[in-house]
């Protein structure tokens, strides 16, 4: 028997959050969960990242209920979530008392490993998230967030691999969100964190399959030590998902190293969801080959659609090669964030901005805060003139201290503002959807009710939606506007009104 690589699954979360929104309904997974249970995966990824949000925003779903019944139709297998450390789940830091009931809660309710990570890499911001985890005895997993720059070296990686385990860590992610990691990346990785941070300790690699390389990272990662691969079951994979389970599975036959996994019951599984999967055919990414642009641009496929909406919303959609060649220059001004919720958001807004109103004539909020470290600190050095201009807007200075720091205790303030709410049920499962989602909860906790929707349709029922119709302040068709244009641009829930004089 050869060396045996562990597997966790994707397919009941970050499969369809990458491939289908995130809209995919409880009851579309339960017929699958007695065969992935019995299959012999390490874990079995089943919530966090954008499920919170979708469960409340779209599915009129309880999250918390979502994870009480996964617990219950799992019972043999480890379930996993992916937290954004001080930021939860949510699009902002959260003080440590809330960071901690919200690990106590989840724990409570059934979870087992929770992935941590910062979309800076500032591993201050994982800290307490990390204790609080190891507090409740469940599997704290510290995240790197993988990135190509000139300041993140293989060294600055197994660097933070070192600070991670120093901090309590019980394994170590390398978390390849835009499917950036090649080959001999992944193997060097992993050797150098095998080498300093010893040969016990639990690596595992998640990469995206969008840039068509990184099945053959993983086995790169597996040949120097990686012990658990993140796959998603072949019918949710590829495009701007995941490496399908049974590839990888084969992939490894003759190699001397296997898995656990029961082919059969990965089979049986995937015919499930290959039969549910023409059902959301509305939310299905249009993108399901491969990009290697990304590996100049560095934009996860998600973010390009996003950006594309912001425009096309202003009557500016063919501006959005502009808009790509202006990421990189903003993400080097801002010190070479990697491009992760939520800093992809900000930086590509800020590209937007800049493309529309001329160079940082204009700033989100939130990028004034990223210049000057209220989101943590970057690896790279700010371009000076760039965080003078964020300091004068924001009328702020610049924090080297943990953002966390500057937080006063607010759980009190949570739970009074979140009993007011009409259908609160009192619990603090509940003031903590509330203080994540503070705009969509009232109206999720009013319908909740009423049941889980399930917005899949059958095939039949699929029309083609109509053409969204033109906003009035839209530049007209085939010539610049001759008023001031007025743009709409929605980052994290707000909206930024920014009016732009006519063009000469």
């Amino acid at each position: 028997m050869g060396r045996v690589v562990e597997l966790t699954e994707l397919i009941l979360r970050d499969a369809h959050q990458s491939l289908l929104a995130t809209r995919m309904a409880m009851e579309d997974m339960i017929p699958a969960c007695e065969d992935l249970d019995n299959a012999g995966y390490w874990s079995l990824e089943c919530w966090g990242g954008a499920t919170f949000d979708s469960c409340i925003r779209f599915l009129n779903e309880d999250p918390w209920e979502r994870l009480r019944q996964f617990r219950k139709l799992l019972p043999k297998t480890k379930l996993q979530m992916l937290l954004r450390g001080q930021n939860l789940l949510g699009y902002r830091h959260y003080e440590d008392g809330v960071v901690e009931r919200f690990v106590e809660k989840a724990a409570k309710n059934g979870m087992d490993v929770f992935r941590v990570f910062d979309a800076l890499n500032d591993l201050r911001n994982l800290k307490t998230a990390v204790a609080a985890v190891k507090k409740t005895g469940k599997h704290a997993q510290g995240t790197i967030c993988y990135t190509v720059s000139p300041v993140h070296t293989i060294d600055a990686f197994v660097d933070m691999a070192q600070h991670l385990k120093e901090m309590g860590a019980d394994s170590i992610c390398l978390k390849d969100m835009a499917a950036l990691l090649k080959p001999q990346a992944a193997y060097d990785i992993v050797s150098g964190i095998k080498k300093k941070c010893g040969a016990d300790t639990l690596v595992h690699i998640h990469a995206h399959a969008t840039t068509g390389v990184t099945l053959v990272s993983l086995m790169k990662g597996i040949e120097a030590g990686c012990d658990i691969v993140d796959v998603a079951l072949s019918a949710l994979s590829l495009g701007s998902g995941h490496n399908p389970t049974e590839a990888l599975i084969e992939m490894l036959e003759g190699t001397g190293y296997e898995t656990r996994v029961n082919k059969d019951l990965v089979v049986k599984a995937n015919s499930h969801f290959t039969k549910i999967r023409p059902r959301y055919k509305e939310f299905l990414s249009d993108f399901t080959g491969v990009d290697t642009e990304i590996f100049k641009s560095q934009i996860p496929g998600g973010m390009i659609s996003n950006m594309e909406s912001q425009l096309k919303g202003q009557g500016a959609g063919d501006r959005l090669q502009e808009v790509l060649l202006e990421v990189p220059n903003v993400r080097k001004d801002s010190g070479y964030p990697p491009l992760v919720t939520p800093s992809s958001q900000i930086v590509g807004t800020q590209a937007v901005f800049n493309v529309l109103m001329g160079k940082y004539k204009a700033m989100s909020g939130e990028f004034a805060d990223l210049m000057l470290g209220y989101y943590g600190s970057t690896l790279g050095e700010k371009e000076p003139d760039v965080l003078a201009k964020a300091e004068a807007q924001a009328k702020k200075k610049p924090i080297t201290c943990r953002p966390a720091d500057l937080l006063k205790p607010e759980w009190e303030v949570l739970q009074a503002d979140a009993a007011k709410l009409e259908n609160f049920n009192g619990s603090d499962e509940d003031v903590l959807t509330f203080a994540m989602f503070p705009q969509v909860a009232p109206k999720f906790f009013k319908s909740r009710p009423q049941g889980p929707l399930n917005l899949g349709k059958d095939p039949a029922q699929q029309v083609a939606a109509p053409a969204p119709a033109a906003k009035p302040e839209a530049a007209a068709k085939g010539g610049a506007p001759k008023a001031p244009v007025t743009y709409v641009v929605s980052l994290n829930g707000k909206e930024h009104k920014v009016t732009v004089a006519a063009a000469e």
